[in-house]
């Protein structure tokens, strides 16, 4: 599989796209799409971390099958757990082959090959993780991570504004008060609708001024 090429014009598309919201089910429809788009890619999750339970629950997905999301709880100390110990990016080379997976048979049977965990950290706390999903075998390089690493950091940063501002205690309160991530369909317009694939030199340095 061939790999796009990942530059800051992609990062700032995303970026630009979650600045302009403060709605929570946009912020994290934006992040999974434009992530998936962007790495051109089978999918991608986002989860939020329950740290009373330690349960990962899902907040948004793009490209992966309602049956795969539905396969079963999901474990923070079992589902590539060394992601939310450690605060460090984990890439599964190959999912029915790796002990850190939860669900490698689920993985498996929807046609997922490599998959990429990052956390989202708010100062030191994890309140979460950005998942990416291959089709094909994928070595995750250090661009990828990076690419992965900066949109993670941006969502929490604005899921934790969101959780300021509507007086919620956890990053957790926000997903309660959204509606099924599964089901989730936005009317807004995502970075890959309705704006061009390239902006010009103008608007790139206005956008990183």
């Amino acid at each position: 599989m061939e790999k796009p090429v990942i530059t800051y014009e992609s990062l700032i598309r995303i970026t630009r796209s979650i600045s302009m919201i403060r709605d929570p089910e946009e912020i994290v429809l934006i992040s999974v799409e434009g992530v998936t788009n962007a790495l051109n890619v089978k999918g991608c999750t986002l989860f939020l971390f329950d740290k009373k339970s330690n349960v990962l629950s899902l907040a948004g997905s793009y490209g992966l099958s309602r049956e795969y999301l539905d396969k079963g709880p999901i474990s923070a100390l079992r589902s590539i757990s060394s992601a939310l110990e450690d605060g460090q990016p984990v890439a599964i080379y190959d999912v029915s082959d790796d002990p850190r997976l939860q669900y490698p048979e689920a993985a498996r049977k929807a046609g997922i090959a490599s998959i990429l965990s990052v956390p989202m950290i708010i100062g030191e706390r994890i309140i979460g993780c950005l998942r990416v999903y291959t089709a094909e075998p994928w070595e995750f390089g250090h661009n990828d991570v990076n690419f992965v690493q900066a949109v993670a950091q941006v969502v929490g940063m604005a899921l934790e504004l969101c959780r300021i501002n509507k007086g919620y205690k956890e990053s957790i309160d926000i997903l309660k008060s959204m509606r099924d991530p599964r089901t989730i369909k936005s009317k807004k317009r995502t970075p890959y609708e309705g704006v061009p694939r390239s902006f010009s030199k103008e608007e790139v340095a206005h956008a990183s001024a």
